[in-house]
């Protein structure tokens, strides 16, 4: 693992893991979900990249400009793969410095049929830090890219989550998206409601303005935002774990199903760029 540091605040890396980061600590306390030491699977992490699309393709099938397109599953015991490859593959440290670091990840044509490049610029500053994550076409043909982040934080008591949104996409037992529903659907984040306490929740918000807020008793505030393309917000807050999930995302669940996705056209020498920023006080 490698790390940089600024005052306080310290961002720690596990390349080799599909591009993790590894912890990210302010004066010392957790501001993500730490990794366990020997830790080799990204979902273990504090936050990886979703790369080039965000969530799962119904059993890895779908078509894309005439072409037919089958992908392996990428997590055990699950038929529809999920996140890409960049989660699933090592990254290598192109540049650090005391507050900065670059990763990159250089995917070959394969199951999926275009090659790219994708890259996370890190800056740290003394209460955060921004990653840029970007996708650049380095194939000969147009390719489809969407872009995400999975960010863990440990759950707190009493924590609670304030985003702003208008609807959210009902998902059936195999955690795809069924229909949206206009609206307010269980907890009330555009107001703020507790994380904890629900049956799962692993759902695609819309209409989120980049901003999230987590809020718990006598502890700073953790905030998430993010650039414009990030339209959809994903909640992973499964029952009994002590973390959970906020997502800002560019492309929604089931990327190349109907309706309008986040999916992009990048043509050769193309790239697309998204931002986060994980901000405590």
């Amino acid at each position: 693992m490698v790390a940089i540091e600024k005052g306080g605040a310290r961002l720690v890396f596990a390349p080799e893991v599909g591009g993790a980061v590894a912890a990210f600590t302010v004066d010392g306390r957790e501001v993500l979900r730490p990794t366990a030491p020997q830790v080799d699977d990204a979902l273990l992490t504090a936050n990886f990249p979703l790369v080039p699309f965000c969530n799962r393709i119904p059993n890895g099938r779908f078509e894309w400009r005439g072409t037919s397109v089958t992908l392996p599953p990428n997590l055990e015991g699950h038929p529809h793969p999920l996140h890409g490859q960049g989660w699933r593959m090592p990254w290598a440290v192109e540049a650090i410095e005391t507050d900065r670091a670059l990763l990159v990840f250089e995917h070959p044509a394969g199951d999926w049929p275009w090659a790219y490049r994708a890259e996370q610029a890190f800056t740290l500053s003394e209460t955060g830090f921004r990653v840029t994550l970007t996708v650049i076409n380095t194939g000969e043909e147009d390719m489809p890219a969407g872009l995400g982040f999975h960010p863990y934080f440990p759950a707190r008591p009493g924590e609670r989550l304030a985003a702003q949104n208008d609807g959210v996409w009902l998902i059936d037992e195999d955690v795809l998206p069924t229909v949206r529903h206009a609206g307010r659907w269980g907890p009330d984040w555009a107001v703020g409601a507790p994380v904890a306490g629900h049956a799962l929740i692993d759902h695609c918000y819309t209409g989120w303005n980049q901003r999230a807020v987590l809020s718990a008793p006598g502890r700073p505030d953790t905030v998430i935002t993010a650039s414009p393309d990030c339209a959809w917000l994903h909640v992973y807050a499964p029952p009994g774990e002590g973390y959970y999930c906020v997502e800002p995302c560019a492309s929604r669940p089931n990327p190349f199903g109907e309706g309008e996705t986040g999916m992009v056209t990048l043509c050769p020498g193309e790239r697309r760029s998204i931002w986060m920023e994980i901000a405590t006080g």
